[in-house]
């Protein structure tokens, strides 16, 4: 929004939220009729008919560049301003479909109402050379005069300061202006277009195909990454005032009084106003390496539908919590299925995105495999080699420390990690499962009086760990699996063994729950228990008369830079113990693993923790209706 918001600032069809998209079901639904089921010449219009289809294909091209830049950028790779993105700046971009859906409805409005906008050829030579003169002439030189007068103060504090509140621009940035704003474009762009319907030489190919120009440009103009190589300009010298580049752009929006110009830097040269530094960051950019991060985290894909949770994918998605599969991911079904493919095909694990916290340079990588995968016997054998890959790649970059997370740490697959340190002893990386801090949320969890808890789900070592360690403090822990009763009586020592009884009691009011609670379990417990999951995965909630605990995470201390989507299905700034024990390990230069069998000291990883600024997450939901 911008600082004080002037008249058409918010779009018309605001109050209709993500149903906004109703406002082009009748003009689609009723030019596909006509295109497919009339006979009359006069109402099948195959211009009118591709409009939605260019809608569709517009909105695929943007997401196409979103993918690209935030994978582009979470290297590191040619990067141009280093600093990142916030909810903040995700949430006031969370709306660039509208120009999309503004253009659209306009199109289909023009093509009833202007003669000579239907009907239209799929080419003309003479059309496409118009249009791209009057961009050239026209376009370029109208465009650059009226963004320096959205520059005056008045303008500025009104209308245009909405799309320079992203300091670090993302190619959506770009149409992220007010209403008021969009119209003007609209207006300027319309002039090739409507220029060629006028003189009768317009087409398909010159009004899609400048569209698509568009588009293309203000995507990669507004990438945080520079992409045009250094060889174009030389072979055409004349180039660097014909096409401008993102860190031409990017300086626009870090000094906001200089290169002023659409996609032509020739304006800006004319009129005096080309940054001083254009050529140094351009050259300075392309030169910059891949980052080498001192801690990486290693997680996976966890369903079909959560490539789109990742920050790679739908930034919308990847803001909030993933709880249940949205109904418009059914929709793009195809999609879903397209790129659960292309990760079976591509089979390497893949960079999703970066942050920086204090001195440390933090990376996250997922390993292209699903949930389902890791049940699977025979898919081991690949989970545990790309693995075992992107700790000895990790290990010749010289990162500093590797966590695992989800279930690339699984005791069947590799016992939490130490399969890897046994085959490779001479790693100096160190190769952490997270197990201490994870027994050590949970421990922290439990209320204060609290003299006894109910225990049922998968032994694990984090289980093992908390049920010790409860024991210890004094705290009855009633196993109600005879079977696990018996292997955790052999775990915990001596001196505390009669605190672990065997119960088929379920009156607790404190459970600590992991994977392999039922649902008819669930159902025993009495009105108000509190469920604290150990778990990597998050507990389905069946009672709405019971308060269920996250799975163990922490909040982010607010000195984590680059924070812009959640992990899974965790709350805004919220990060998983497993994850959060990687940079404690780092952060605190500990010189050995914790991996295996091996579980650092529960105390002093929590001390340390806090010491470092991240704080206990205590908030319990209930169940929704």
């Amino acid at each position: 929004m911008a600082s004080t918001p002037g008249i058409l600032t918010d779009w018309p069809w605001k109050p209709l939220g993500s149903f906004k998209y109703v406002i082009l079901l009748p003009f689609a639904v009723y030019n596909t009729y006509s295109y497919l089921f009339k006979d009359d010449e006069v109402e099948r219009d195959l211009s009118n008919f591709l409009i939605f289809p260019f809608l569709l294909w517009r909105m695929l091209h943007n997401q196409i560049w979103i993918s690209l830049s935030r994978y582009r950028t979470a290297k590191g790779t040619s990067r141009i301003v280093d600093r990142g993105l916030e909810f903040e700046q995700v949430d006031r971009e969370r709306e660039w479909d509208d120009q999309i859906l503004f253009n659209g409805t306009l199109f289909f409005v023009i093509n009833k109402t202007i003669p000579g906008a239907s009907h239209l050829p799929l080419w003309r030579a003479d059309g496409v050379i118009i249009t791209i003169l009057l961009h050239a002439g026209a376009v370029e030189f109208l465009y650059y005069w009226l963004h320096r007068a959205l520059h005056h103060h008045y303008l500025y504090n009104r209308y245009h300061s909405h799309h320079h509140s992203s300091i670090v621009t993302e190619p959506i940035t770009s149409v992220i202006h007010p209403f008021a704003e969009h119209i003007a474009y609209f207006l300027l762009f319309a002039i090739p277009m409507l220029t060629t319907v006028f003189t009768g030489t317009a087409s398909v190919a010159s009004s899609a195909g400048y569209i698509s120009y568009i588009d293309f440009m203000n995507n990669m103009g507004h990438c945080n990454f520079e992409l045009i190589p250094k060889s174009l300009f030389s072979v055409f010298p004349p180039l660097k005032y014909l096409m401008y580049t993102p860190s031409f752009h990017s300086l626009h929006h870090t000094q906001f009084r200089t290169n002023y110009s659409l996609f032509m830097p020739l304006y800006d040269y004319i009129y005096g106003t080309t940054d001083k530094s254009s050529d140094s960051l351009y050259e300075s950019s392309l030169k910059r390496s891949e980052d080498v991060p001192d801690v990486i985290h290693l997680t996976h894909l966890t369903t079909p539908e959560s490539i789109y949770h990742l920050p790679l994918g739908f930034a919308a998605l990847a803001s909030k919590p993933q709880t249940s599969t949205k109904w418009y991911l059914w929709l793009i079904s195809p999609i879903t299925l397209w790129s659960v493919m292309m990760t079976w095909i591509y089979g390497r694990t893949f960079v999703i995105e970066r942050h920086r916290f204090d001195k440390l340079r933090l990376q996250t990588l997922a390993i292209p495999k699903y949930k389902i995968q890791y049940s699977l016997q025979w898919q081991s054998s690949a989970i545990n080699s790309l693995i075992e890959e992107a700790i000895l790649e990790a290990e010749e970059k010289g990162v500093k420390v590797l966590s695992l997370g989800l279930l690339n740490q699984g005791e069947e697959l590799n016992r939490y990690g130490g399969l890897y340190v046994r085959k490779h002893p001479r790693l100096k990386i160190k190769v952490v499962d997270g197990s201490s801090l994870a027994v050590a949320v949970v421990l922290n969890s439990v209320p204060k009086g609290t003299s006894q808890v109910l225990f049922r789900g998968k032994l694990t070592k984090v289980a093992y760990g908390i049920v010790n360690a409860l024991c210890q403090k004094g705290i009855q822990v009633s196993a109600v699996d005879e079977d696990q009763y018996s292997k955790l009586n052999k775990s915990v020592n001596d001196s505390s063994a009669s605190n672990l009884v065997f119960s088929k009691n379920y009156s607790h009011k404190v459970w600590l729950v992991g994977d392999g609670l039922t649902v008819e379990e669930q159902l025993k417990a009495s009105k108000g228990t509190l469920f604290i999951p150990f778990s990597q995965f998050s507990l389905k909630k069946f009672r709405k008369d019971c308060f269920y605990n996250y799975t163990p995470a922490m909040f982010t201390p607010a000195s984590l830079e680059n924070v812009h989507a959640c992990e899974n299905w965790l709350p805004r700034r919220v990060m998983s113990a497993w994850r959060i024990a990687g940079i404690v390990h780092a952060m605190e230069g500990w010189n050995e693993h914790e991996c295996g069998d091996t579980m650092s000291d529960i105390e002093k990883v929590w001390e340390a923790t806090l010491r470092h600024g991240f704080q206990p997450l205590m908030l319990s939901t209930q169940a929704k209706p």
